[in-house]
């Protein structure tokens, strides 16, 4: 396999068969075990992914409020996806959105009680999950090693831009 290099001409060579290989195995292997994970969630809680990563982001906030532009941000979605699951959520009484007071135009999104107990209710069988679907599957070294790529991959994409 070709390693990347400084020195190698990003974007100019097309990927090798191994590396077009181990593209596809690492695609639809992520793209399973999302599968997998949103499922269980789905399954033990009633939340979906998106769901428990706004509930996630929510609960870490400072008094459990953030704007809709910093959260949409903050776990990447677009701002017109976040509303309209926002709405959703809203509607079974996760969240609930009321007018930034320092910013004309702009929403805030507050964390309810019921959010709290659907996240907290969510939060142990979902850790499992994630122990059972992806750490017990590797060595502590893969692990690691798993990191390693995640932090380099999101590097090397937050440095292209768009």
């Amino acid at each position: 396999m070709t390693e990347a290099t400084p020195g190698r001409r990003a974007g100019r060579q097309l990927p090798t068969g191994d590396e077009l290989r181990i593209w596809r195995d690492f695609i639809e292997t992520t793209a399973a075990l999302s599968s997998r994970l949103e499922s269980r969630l789905q399954r033990d809680s009633s939340l979906s992914t998106g769901d428990y990563a706004v509930l996630l982001a929510l609960s870490e906030a400072q008094d459990q409020a953030m704007r809709s532009s910093e959260l949409a941000a903050h776990i990447g979605w677009e701002r017109s996806r976040l509303s309209h699951h926002l709405g959703r959520m809203e509607r079974r009484g996760l969240i609930r959105r009321q007018e930034c007071a320092t910013v004309p135009r702009g929403a805030e999104v507050l964390l309810t009680a019921a959010g709290t107990e659907a996240f907290t209710g969510a939060t142990v069988p979902h850790l499992r999950a994630i122990r059972e679907l992806f750490v017990d599957a590797l060595t502590p070294e893969q692990v690691v090693a798993a990191g390693e790529i995640a932090t380099a991959l999101r590097t090397h994409l937050d440095a292209a831009g768009g």
